[in-house]
């Protein structure tokens, strides 16, 4: 089976104690058997702990919380998301009374955030709040406690439960919740969502898509597909025949998450075709990928067809 190894830091990777290539954001990958039970163990720089794992058909059906495992056409991506540090020491990074809860964010290891009050909450945040602020908001009359890192946003409620999380390119607070929120996307899409609030939980009101730069031609199947997952306005890249089963386009691909560019060996056996691997969520961690394709006519999306590997 090949397997392709991503991590989120530079690491090395080895197998069965010897070493065997490097890993970052690129794909690498090996061919194993997996009734071999293969030792791997990646490990990375910046002080941060390896990990390891046997590569065994358990592994494929229930990865570890540090990695995401994508499957497809008889391949696997392993992307390891996450390394712990090898400093677990406790570091407060800010510590708040808001209403009746005590709100504290600290690093031992990772960032978390700590809620307590009526309950206790633990929340994993991620490295970008290791800088952070703490601001009191308030939110269709009710008191909030909006905290930001990077363009991470977590907005506290007076009860202490955390009613938003995301990465944001801008909040506003007032009657309603109003974020901006940017996708990765060929088109770089932004998505604008408006949120009620009746003092414990937020619900959509409103949410609009928009492309903020044009995909060139080479890349408008991942322009295309993208569209479609981010709830954009995809109809403008269909053809005029296909137009009209604009309707059916969701339902025919199914709740994809993710587009990702098809691997090496699928682009061997397929060298003409304008595919793209779309991501389905399978269980926590795991993911199946299908591969579709698309036809154009005059710079248009003319047919959209499932393609075996």
């Amino acid at each position: 089976m090949r397997i392709y190894f991503l991590t989120c830091t530079p690491a090395i990777l080895k197998l069965n104690g010897l070493f065997a290539g490097s890993t970052d954001m690129f794909e690498r990958h090996i061919e194993v058997d997996m009734q071999d039970k293969v030792l791997a163990e990646i490990v990375p720089g910046e002080n941060l702990q390896p990990v390891n794992f046997f590569l065994d058909e358990e592994l494929l059906k229930n990865p570890p919380a540090y990695m995401d495992v994508y499957l497809g056409g008889g391949e696997a991506v392993i992307y390891i998301r996450r390394f712990e540090s090898r400093d677990t020491r406790i570091n407060i990074i800010f510590q708040t009374r808001f209403e009746e809860n005590l709100v504290t964010l600290f690093s031992q290891g990772e960032v978390y955030l700590s809620v307590e009050g009526r309950d206790y909450s633990i929340t994993a945040l991620g490295a970008k709040f290791r800088e952070a602020r703490a601001e009191e908001k308030r939110l269709a009359g009710f008191p909030v406690l909006a905290v930001s890192g990077g363009d991470g946003l977590v907005v506290i409620s007076r009860t202490g439960a955390v009613i938003f999380s995301n990465e944001v390119v801008c909040a506003e607070f007032g009657q309603t919740l109003k974020v901006t929120m940017q996708f990765e996307t060929c088109a770089a899409a932004r998505a604008v969502c408006e949120y009620g609030y009746d003092g414990e939980k937020l619900t959509l009101v409103s949410s609009k898509t928009e492309e903020t730069e044009k995909p060139d031609e080479k890349i408008l199947h991942f322009a295309f597909f993208e569209s479609v997952m981010t709830f954009g306005d995809f109809e403008k890249y269909l053809s005029p025949e296909l137009l009209p089963k604009a309707g059916d386009l969701r339902e025919y691909l199914g709740g994809f998450t993710g587009v990702a560019v098809p691997t090496e060996s699928f682009c061997a056996l397929h060298p003409d075709e304008r595919a793209a691997g779309l991501i389905y969520p399978r269980k926590p961690n795991l993911y199946e990928i299908k591969y579709f394709a698309v036809e154009l006519k005059d710079g248009k999306v003319d047919n959209v067809f499932p393609v075996g590997q």
